[in-house]
C-alpha cells in the first residue's frame, strides 16, 4: 500500500511558501496605496481651508481668504489670514486720518509752547507714520487701493477729520493759542479714529488689522486724556 504522507504534509507547505511573495507585495502595494490617498487628501485642505499654512495665508476680499503669503511684504508688517469688506475699509480711511494728524502735529514745531503738547506731538508721529506704512502694506497684499471713494451718505465718511478752514486757523496761531487750539482739534480727530477702530474690532476678520485697531484705541484714548488735561491747565 503507498503512503499517502508526502501528499498530505509538504504539498499544502509548498503552496503556502508560493503564497507567501504575492502577500507581501499585496500589503506593501496596499499600504503604498493608502500613502498616496493621504498625500492626496493634505493637498486637498491646503486648497480649502484646511489647518495647513497655505490655507490659512489664502483669502479674498470676501473674507474667505486672502493672497498667498508670498505677496506679503518682508518688512515684518504683512496682514496674514482671512480679511473682510470692514477691514479694507478701516486701512482705507485710517490713512488719510493718520495722514491729517501727523500735519496737525508738524504744526506744533515754532508755534506750541506747553511741554505737555510737545510730549504729545512727538507720540502721534512716533506711532502714527509706522502705521500709515503697515496699512499701506497691508493693502498691496489684499489687491486693495490705497483710498476708496468717500460716500458720506452711506456713513463711510472718515468721523473728526478737520476742515481746509480749521488747519489754516491752527498754522496761524501760535503760543498758548496754538496749544488750546491744537487740544481742541485734536481731541475731536482721536474721537474720530477711535470710532472707526472700534467699528473695525466690531466688524473686521483680520487678525492684525484688528489688533491695530486695539491700539489705536487704547492709546489714542490715553491721549484724548492728556488733552483734556492740557485744556484745563490752560
Amino acid at each position: 500500500m503507498r503512503s499517502l504522507t508526502p501528499r498530505t504534509t509538504e504539498a499544502p507547505r509548498a503552496r503556502r511558501t508560493r503564497r507567501t511573495p504575492a502577500l507581501i507585495g499585496a500589503v506593501l502595494s496596499a499600504g503604498l496605496l493608502l500613502a498616496a490617498c493621504g498625500t492626496d487628501d493634505a493637498a486637498k485642505d491646503t486648497h480649502h481651508g484646511g489647518t495647513s499654512a497655505a490655507a490659512t495665508s489664502t483669502a479674498t476680499p470676501s473674507a474667505t481668504a486672502a493672497p498667498t503669503a508670498g505677496t506679503g511684504t518682508s518688512s515684518g508688517t504683512a496682514a496674514p489670514g482671512p480679511f473682510n469688506d470692514a477691514d479694507v475699509m478701516f486701512a482705507q480711511m485710517m490713512i488719510p486720518h493718520h495722514q491729517q494728524a501727523l500735519e496737525m502735529a508738524r504744526l506744533a514745531d515754532g508755534r506750541a509752547e506747553g511741554p505737555g503738547v510737545k510730549k504729545l506731538v512727538a507720540a502721534i508721529e512716533r506711532a502714527q507714520d509706522p502705521e500709515i506704512r503697515k496699512m499701506r502694506d497691508w493693502l498691496k497684499e489684499w489687491g486693495e487701493p490705497e483710498s476708496a471713494p468717500m460716500d458720506h451718505g452711506s456713513g463711510h465718511g472718515m468721523s473728526g477729520m478737520m476742515t481746509e478752514q480749521q488747519m489754516k486757523q491752527l498754522a496761524a496761531a501760535k503760543g498758548k493759542a496754538f496749544d488750546r487750539l491744537f487740544a481742541e482739534l485734536m481731541i475731536a480727530h482721536h474721537d474720530g479714529a477711535v470710532d472707526m477702530a472700534r467699528q473695525e474690532r466690531r466688524d473686521g476678520r483680520n487678525a492684525t488689522a484688528k489688533r491695530l485697531a486695539d491700539d489705536v484705541v487704547r492709546t489714542q484714548s490715553a491721549e484724548i486724556a492728556e488733552l483734556r488735561k492740557i485744556l484745563d491747565r490752560l
